[in-house]
C-alpha cells in the first residue's frame, strides 16, 4: 500500500507533541510566577486609605506602642482598630484644624466609624489569632514588617499557606523574647536557633502543621 502521510509528519507529530509538553509547563510556570507576585500578593503595595495614617511618624516619630490603638491583640484573635475617640484624644489639640483630618472629625461628630481599608485580608476559611502568636512569642514585625518605617501601610508578607507553614515548621528560627515580641528592630541573636529551642520548651510552642489548624 503506497505511503499516505510524507515522513515528515512524524517530525511535524514528535515537535507537535514535544511543543505542546513545553508550552504546557510554560503556562504552570507563568501561573506559578504570576501567584506569588505583588499583583496576586499586594506585598508592598500601599493600601489607599480614608486619611493617610502614618505608622511612621506615629510609632517611630512619637513611639506609640503597637497595644495603644491594637487594644485586643493579646487577648483575641483580632488586632482590633481604634475608635475615633482615640484618634482624637491628641488630635483634638494637635493638628485639630487640620484639612487631612477632617474625616476622623466628622466620624467623632457623627459617631459614624471610619471605613478603613484592610491591609491583612485572610479568606473565609482560614481561621487565624493574633493572640495565641503574640503570647507565644512571635513578634509583630516577623509578619507585618518594619511598620515603624512605613509613612502608609503597605502588606509585607504574602500570607500564603506556603509562608504560613515555613514558620510552623521552622517555628524555633522566629519566635523571640515575649518582652520584645512589640519591638520593630528586633534583631534575631547569632544563637537564635539555641534561643528558639529554648523558647520553644519555655512557651510550650506546638509545631501544628495539621489542616484543621487553621481550615476550620
Amino acid at each position: 500500500m503506497a505511503q499516505i502521510f510524507h515522513r515528515s509528519t512524524n517530525v511535524l507529530s514528535r515537535l507537535s507533541i514535544f511543543g505542546f509538553v513545553f508550552i504546557l509547563a510554560g503556562i504552570v510556570w507563568i501561573a506559578y510566577i504570576v501567584n506569588r507576585s505583588p499583583y496576586i500578593t499586594e506585598v508592598g503595595m500601599a493600601q489607599v486609605q480614608p486619611v493617610p495614617f502614618s505608622h511612621k511618624h506615629h510609632v517611630s516619630g512619637l513611639g506609640l506602642d503597637c497595644r495603644f490603638c491594637h487594644t485586643s491583640v493579646e487577648t483575641s484573635a483580632f488586632a482590633g482598630m481604634p475608635p475615633t475617640e482615640t484618634c482624637m484624644t491628641c488630635h483634638s489639640q494637635i493638628w485639630s484644624d487640620s484639612p487631612m483630618l477632617e474625616p476622623v472629625r466628622e466620624s467623632y461628630r457623627s459617631n459614624q466609624s471610619i471605613e478603613w481599608n484592610r491591609v491583612y485580608q485572610l479568606p473565609g476559611y482560614v481561621y487565624f489569632d493574633h493572640s495565641i502568636h503574640i503570647n507565644k512569642g512571635i513578634g509583630c514585625s516577623t509578619c507585618h514588617g518594619r511598620v515603624d518605617q512605613m509613612p502608609l501601610m503597605w502588606r509585607a508578607s504574602p500570607m500564603q499557606m506556603e509562608w504560613c507553614l515555613n514558620c510552623h515548621r521552622n517555628v524555633e528560627q522566629y519566635v523571640r523574647p515575649r518582652a520584645a515580641v512589640y519591638q520593630m528592630d528586633y534583631q534575631p541573636p547569632k544563637d537564635q536557633v539555641a534561643l528558639g529551642e529554648k523558647l520553644v520548651k519555655e512557651y510550650k510552642v506546638q509545631k501544628l502543621t495539621d489542616c484543621y489548624t487553621c481550615h476550620r
